[in-house]
Order: structure tokens, then sequence, then C-alpha cells
């Protein structure tokens, strides 16, 4: 699944690939929000590690977790 994160007074977007279901990504953003922490943490699938700010969130999208297809359909 592809997530990109929108950092507010930056120009540019975080875009990354995960593992993870989105339903674990919403709770786990929602559950830093809602306890007032300073940080959230993303892991993509190669295995790199982020820790974006939650004070300089702008928005984050998740993409489907479907894969996409390569080729011609009948």
């Amino acid at each position: 699944m592809e997530i990109r994160i929108g950092i507010a007074n930056t120009g540019r977007e975080l875009n990354f690939e995960t593992n993870e279901p989105a339903a674990d990504v919403k709770k786990s953003v929602a559950a830093a929000l809602d306890a007032g922490a300073t940080h959230v943490t993303f892991a993509d699938a190669k295995g790199n590690s982020y820790i974006v700010p939650t004070a300089g969130l702008a928005y984050i999208e998740l993409g489907s977790e479907e894969s996409r297809r390569v080729g011609f359909v009948a």
C-alpha cells in the first residue's frame, strides 16, 4: 500500500510503500494524535523507518491495498 504524507510548511511530500494494512496505519496515527504524542513512526516495505512530527502533519493519504494489474484484460 502506498502512503503519502503532507508536512506543513514544506513543498514536498513523503511517499513510500508499506506492507501494513490500511486499518493498522489508521489506528497508529489516530492513537498518536489522541494521546498527544510528539511524533508518529512509519516503516516502509524496504525496512526503512520514518519519524514524522504530529504537529507538522498536513494530511495522510492511504492508497489502495490492491496491486495494480499489468497487461491487457480480455
